[in-house]
């Protein structure tokens, strides 16, 4: 029935020249805010993130503050570096003048023990990540340099190659060499073919459902289109008859599939699901994953499959940066359905900032107190005092959001 049901599915999609439907197939971009609220809500963790690691990749990890003031365009940091090291001091101890050096505070050293201890806990789920990355490779292999350019969204840690690859020769074989920041031309090969980790999450799902009911069911892909998004009759028509053609496993041998078919659309989004399903928070930055497109057989165009697909991807646009979401993996209020071990790193991360911004908030208010009664004060006396520091900091906010756009949209 189900073969019957494929057969046909294909032949409608053949009839109807896939070859020139598929490039052809066009679907509005609409704005999702939950999911964009989602991304939204960490925009100060990922300034802070940068701004922290100029930090720890310098030499002893001192960096003298005038330098790394230097740096604020290239990290892209929407107000003055000074500026956001006072309202987060629990991120960088910072030496008195004349030359002030910025080096990790004792909450960040701890938060570092802390990230090496919990990726020592997870290191065969990510072992089994990278080699599950490295087996969706054509070549079974991948180059370091790109490897680490991706290394924090599949919660890789920074000395992967110290820490994680040699624990697992089974798994891995390092060719070449990669130079002391992972830039050299080296490459990451698969040592050896794990069928076990061969099996996508679609697939995985599948064998679950089967473990319950009793009957495998077909391992397909979850549409979840938003409230209010509808596609037109044509597209319809064709995605209900491209989600009956079989499933194509990322991991399965697809050179003979034509790059313009309905197999290979299937393909290509098989690749990208797991890719993302590989990741910390389900998603990523397009950039990223375009890294990949040689050794993933990804033609250039690859994102707008990603449009093409609005039930299963959702492509943001917030911070200045595409971004792609797996829609199935966050819920209404755009949090995450199952949390990845690997997320308690963000957590303690923005932990640590929360701490940092109340003490700055106290201050802010006890200078505002003292302001005021200096107000008071000058009232009797006929003398004017200085706007208070809530005012100040509301204009000095607002002043960030202009300057922070200007930084977007350049």
């Amino acid at each position: 029935m189900l073969l019957r049901a494929a057969a046909a599915a294909a032949h409608r999609l053949l009839v109807n020249n896939p070859v020139r439907r598929i490039a052809s197939l066009k679907v509005p971009w609409r704005r999702d805010a939950v999911l964009d609220a989602s991304i939204n809500r960490d925009r100060r963790l990922r300034l802070a993130s940068r701004l922290v690691r100029e930090v720890l990749l310098s030499p002893g990890r001192r960096l003298l503050l005038r330098y790394l003031a230097k740096r604020r365009e290239r990290i892209r940091l929407p107000v003055h570096v000074q500026t956001f090291l006072r309202r987060y001091p629990t991120l960088l101890s910072v030496s008195p003048p004349p030359n002030p050096v910025a080096s990790p505070s004792p909450q960040l050293l701890s938060f570092l023990e802390f990230a090496s201890r919990l990726q020592a806990t997870h290191s065969p789920l990510l072992a089994s990540r990278l080699a599950k990355l490295l087996m969706i490779s054509s070549t079974r292999a991948l180059p370091v340099a790109k490897i680490a350019a991706a290394k924090r969204d599949f919660g890789l840690p920074d000395d992967f190659l110290v820490s994680l690859v040699p624990r697992y020769p089974n798994l891995f074989r390092l060719v070449g060499d990669p130079g002391p920041d992972a830039s050299g031309n080296a490459f990451l090969e698969l040592a050896s073919w794990d069928d076990q980790l061969a099996k996508s999450v679609i697939e995985l799902r599948a064998d679950r459902e089967a473990d319950v009911v009793g009957i495998r069911p077909r391992p397909n892909f979850t549409v979840k289109l938003p409230k209010g998004f509808y596609l037109k009759k044509e597209m319809r028509d064709w995605v209900r008859d491209w989600l009956e053609l079989p499933y194509v496993s990322p991991y399965a041998d697809t050179f003979g599939l034509h790059p313009a078919s309905p197999e290979a659309e299937k393909r290509l989004v098989g690749v990208l699901h797991e890719v993302l399903s590989l990741s910390v928070e389900r998603r990523m930055a397009v950039p990223i994953i375009g890294k990949f497109c040689e050794e993933f057989r990804l033609s250039n165009a690859f994102s707008n499959a990603f449009t093409r697909h609005p039930g299963i991807f959702y492509v943001s646009l917030k911070g200045g940066i595409k971004t792609v979401v797996l829609r199935e993996a966050y819920d209404e209020n755009g949090e995450l359905v199952d949390r990845d071990p690997m997320i308690e790193l963000k957590e303690r991360f923005k932990a640590i900032m929360d701490e940092g911004h109340r003490k700055y908030l106290d201050e802010l208010r006890r200078r505002n107190e003292m302001l005021q009664k200096e107000r008071e004060n000058a009232t009797h006396k006929g003398t004017t005092v200085a706007k208070n520091i809530e005012e100040e900091n509301m204009e000095e906010s607002e002043e960030d959001e202009d300057e922070e756009y200007d930084y977007v949209h350049k």
